[in-house]
C-alpha cells in the first residue's frame, strides 16, 4: 500500500507513461539480498530505466549520498544499523545538503499504514509495504517521488532567485545616497539607470556641503559590470564621503582615493574615472577635477531660458588606478548667477541611439552611431528649451533610452548640482531617480 496522500491514476500509469531516456540514478538501501534482487527486477518490470546503487547499511547509505549524485532513495527501516524512523530523519538531513535533493521513498515490513504515514510526516516522500509491492505501483511511486523532488527544487531556487533580486535591488538602492546640503538654494538631481538588464553597476556619486559652504560632488564609474563592481563603487563613494567629512582639502582627496581603491580592488586591471567638483561658499566659482572622466556641462541662465555648455577638458587627468606618471590638476570655472553643474558617466555618451532621433550628427564606432558628447549636450539643451530644468534628469535618462531603444548596455549615472542665485527666494530642487522599476521597463 502507499501513502494516503499520493494520487493514483488508473491503468499502472504514473505521471507519464513515456520513460526518461537518462537512467534514474537510485540508491537502494537493503541489507537483504533477496529483496534487493526483487527491487531490481520490479523496476526493470516496471518499464524504469535505472542505474541502481546499493548500500546495505545506514552508514554506508550516509557516505554514499555525500559522494554521489543520487535522485531517488529507496529505504528498508530494518537495516543492522539503524531502525525505525530514525533512519529517515538522518538520510533526509544528509540529503538536504545537496543542490538538488533526492526523493526518499521508505520500504516497510509492517502492513498497518501507521508506520508508513510517520515515515513520511519525517520527511519521506513515499511508502511501500513489502510483500505488497507490485511492479506498477513500485514504478508509479518512483516517479512521483523525482516528481515532488524536482518541484521543490524549482520552488527553492525560484525563492533564491527572489532572494537574490531583492537584495542587490537593495545594494543598488545604496549606490544613490542622501546629499548632505544644507543650503536651501543649492539643486542636487541624481539618477540611476542600470545597463544589461540587470540591477549592479560600478558608478556611483554623492554631494556634501562642508561647515564653510564648500559644496562638494563627485561621480565615477567602475571599470566592468557586476557585484564586485557596485561594491567597489560603493566601497569608493563611502570612502569620498568620509574624506570630504573629515575636512580632507579637495586637491588631496583624489590621491587618497586612489590608495583606497589600490586596497580594495579584485584585481589590477580594474580602474575608476571620476569628476569631482568643488563649488565655492560664495557660489561665484568651482573647482573641477577630471581623473580620465567626462568634463562636466554648465547650465546657465534664468528658469526658461537654461543655456548649455560642455566645460573644457584640457586639465583632465589620468583614470585612479592606472599606472602612469601623472595627477590631477583642477579647473576653475567662473559662476555668476544661477547656474547648474551636469555630471554624468560615459554609460550616456557610448550608448547606441537612432540617428534620425537628434539633429546633430552622431559618431560612430565600428559604424554604429553612438550618442557622443555632442549628442547628449544637443540633447539636454533640447529638453531645457522644452520643459525647462525641472525634472531634467529623469527626462535626460528616459530620452536617451528610448533612443537606445531598451536598456543600455552599459550603466548611466546623472547628478546635477545647480544654484538658484543670491537675489531670488526660488528654492533648490532635490530629486533621486532609481530606473529598475516595471513602469521603466514599459518604456
Amino acid at each position: 500500500m502507499s501513502s494516503g496522500d499520493v494520487p493514483r491514476t488508473p491503468g499502472g500509469q504514473g505521471p507519464t507513461a513515456a520513460t526518461s531516456p537518462e537512467p534514474v540514478r537510485v540508491l537502494l538501501v537493503e541489507d537483504d539480498d533477496a529483496d534487493a534482487l526483487l527491487v531490481d527486477e520490479q523496476l526493470r518490470d516496471a518499464g524504469v530505466t535505472v542505474e541502481l546503487r546499493r548500500a546495505r547499511s545506514l552508514a554506508e547509505a550516509l557516505g554514499s549520498l555525500g559522494r554521489s549524485d543520487v535522485e531517488c532513495v529507496l529505504l528498508d527501516l530494518g537495516l543492522p544499523d539503524s531502525f525505525g524512523l530514525a533512519a529517515v530523519e538522518q538520510l533526509r538531513q544528509v540529503a538536504e545538503r545537496a543542490p538538488v535533493p533526492p526523493a526518499l521513498v521508505v520500504l516497510t515490513g509492517h502492513t498497518g499504514v501507521d508506520q508508513g504515514v510517520q515515515a513520511v510526516a519525517a520527511g519521506a516522500d513515499d511508502y511501500l509495504v513489502k510483500g505488497e509491492i507490485e511492479s506498477d505501483l513500485l514504478g508509479r511511486s518512483l516517479r512521483y517521488a523525482l516528481q515532488r523532488r524536482r518541484s521543490v527544487a524549482q520552488q527553492r531556487a525560484l525563492y533564491r532567485s527572489e532572494v537574490r533580486a531583492a537584495e542587490t535591488a537593495r545594494l543598488e538602492r545604496a549606490l544613490l545616497p542622501k546629499p548632505l546640503v544644507q543650503d536651501g538654494k543649492v539643486s542636487v538631481m541624481v539618477g540611476y539607470l542600470p545597463g544589461g538588464n540587470g540591477l549592479l553597476g560600478g558608478d556611483f556619486f554623492d554631494t556634501v556641503e562642508r561647515p564653510d559652504g564648500t559644496v562638494l560632488s563627485v561621480i565615477g564609474d567602475v571599470a566592468g559590470h557586476g557585484p564586485d563592481e557596485a561594491a567597489l563603487g560603493a566601497t569608493l563613494r563611502t570612502a569620498w564621503r568620509t574624506l570630504v567629512l573629515t575636512d580632507t582639502p579637495a586637491e588631496r582627496v583624489l590621491p587618497l582615493l586612489e590608495r583606497v581603491l589600490l586596497t580594495e580592488r579584485s584585481r589590477p586591471e580594474i580602474f575608476v574615472t571620476l569628476c569631482q567638483v568643488a563649488v565655492s561658499p560664495g557660489r561665484d566659482h568651482a573647482q573641477v577635477a577630471l581623473a580620465g572622466h567626462p568634463a562636466p556641462m554648465l547650465l546657465t541662465g534664468p528658469v526658461g531660458d537654461v543655456r548649455c555648455e560642455v566645460l573644457p577638458d584640457d586639465a583632465r587627468g589620468r583614470a585612479l588606478g592606472i599606472p602612469v606618471e601623472g595627477g590631477w590638476d583642477a579647473h576653475r570655472v567662473e559662476l555668476d548667477g544661477p547656474f547648474a553643474l551636469m555630471l554624468y558617466t560615459d554609460g550616456l555618451v557610448e550608448a547606441e541611439v537612432d540617428p534620425e532621433g537628434l539633429a546633430v550628427e552622431l559618431p560612430r564606432r565600428r559604424g554604429v552611431p553612438r550618442l557622443g558628447v555632442e549628442g547628449l549636450h544637443a540633447l539636454v539643451s533640447e529638453e531645457l528649451a522644452r520643459e525647462g530644468i525641472e525634472g531634467v534628469v529623469e527626462r535626460v535618462l528616459r530620452r536617451v533610452r528610448r533612443l537606445h531603444g531598451g536598456p543600455l548596455t552599459d550603466d548611466a549615472a546623472l547628478l546635477v548640482v545647480g544654484w538658484t542665485g543670491r537675489d531670488t527666494k526660488i528654492l533648490g530642487t532635490r530629486s533621486s531617480t532609481l530606473a529598475d522599476s516595471d513602469e521603466w521597463a514599459r518604456t
